[in-house]
């Protein structure tokens, strides 16, 4: 009985440590696979604030709050069990499937520009306090759309990073990543749009360093949201010609990519210790520069059917007349 009992404890013991071993390789997986997604998580954060513009302070938290649950179904409920399933039984598709979210992204951004730089941006119209829930609604879907594209990258790249592992280690550390990255982007998004408040509450306090503090905070807030939101422009322009870039490489067609790749590592050698700064940044700027070619082609051809449309139908209607 006795013997029974102890071959009892060290079968226990056996599975407590091969369960230990488990917990940590997850959490090492999560690790890597949230540092290799690091880029996206910048661009995510820059890309939300711009939608939570405009509306009254009693409103931002809520949006946000729509907005991360939003995040985590994209997230949990279908990019994970799309991105097992490909990785699984179809891995080839996985990279055109990012290519087309790259093509939205790169879109988006491009209407962007296109609006500040014709004057066709929608700033004459109300602000979104006064538009009301209908407004509020509408950017919360725009948001969440948005974030389905970045979210996608973010998990195909946690996904890239633990490919190896077994089934179950790839399910729990794709769900680890999922809820982690998205609580630490919309509470960084959460902080900067209330900073004002906190400003606020600062200003009313009886120090004086706490008032400048705060004041400071009060007057730079509407610069700092203005600046973030050119930044989430642009980040949708680089984000989306990196994965055009990076997607056309691993389909065979090497020359952009090369091109790009080329002139990061000329900048880099030739700027000594700002190599790595210099470098990162040419990257960057040619993968903006794809984006917005391939962006402004798409956003012509959205914006020339519907014309070629109404053209025709208009001629279809004279010609009824006569």
């Amino acid at each position: 009985m006795s013997g029974g009992l102890a071959a009892l404890l060290d079968d226990i013991a056996a599975m407590a440590k091969l369960a230990a071993a488990s917990v940590d390789d997850v959490g090492a997986a999560a690790g890597r696979a949230s540092a290799k997604a690091a880029g996206v998580v910048v661009d995510d954060t820059a890309v939300t604030p711009r939608y939570v513009t405009g509306f009254t302070p009693d409103r931002e938290l809520p949006l946000i709050k729509k907005i991360t649950i939003g995040s985590l179904r994209n997230k949990l409920l279908f990019i994970l069990p799309a991105a097992l399933l490909l990785s699984q039984f179809a891995p080839w598709a996985l990279t055109p499937l990012l290519m087309l979210g790259g093509t939205y992204l790169s879109f988006e951004g491009a209407e962007k520009l296109y609006e500040k730089f014709s004057g066709h941006e929608s700033g004459h119209e109300e602000p979104a306090a006064v538009q009301g829930a209908d407004q509020e609604a509408a950017m919360a879907s725009g948001a969440i759309r948005t974030d389905f594209i970045l979210s996608a990258e973010i998990m195909v790249i946690a996904l890239n990073e633990v490919a190896s592992e077994p089934f179950w280690t790839r399910t729990i550390t794709l769900i680890i990543v999922a809820i982690v990255i998205t609580i630490g982007v919309y509470g960084v998004v959460g902080l900067i749009v209330k900073m004002d408040d906190i400003g606020l509450h600062l200003a009313k306090q009886d120090s004086s360093f706490s008032q400048r503090v705060g004041n400071g905070l009060v007057k730079a807030m509407p610069g700092l949201l203005s600046g973030l939101a050119i930044v989430g422009t642009i980040a949708m322009l680089w984000v989306g010609g990196h994965i055009l870039l990076v997607g056309a490489d691993t389909l065979g067609w090497h020359t952009p990519y090369s091109w790009v790749h080329h002139a990061e590592e000329a900048v880099a050698h030739a700027t000594g210790p700002l190599g790595g700064v210099l470098g990162w940044f040419t990257n960057t700027l040619g993968s903006a520069v794809v984006g917005t070619i391939v962006g402004a082609i798409v956003m012509g051809v959205m914006h020339l059917i519907p014309r070629r449309s109404k053209a025709s139908t208009e001629e279809h209607s004279s010609t009824n007349e006569h």
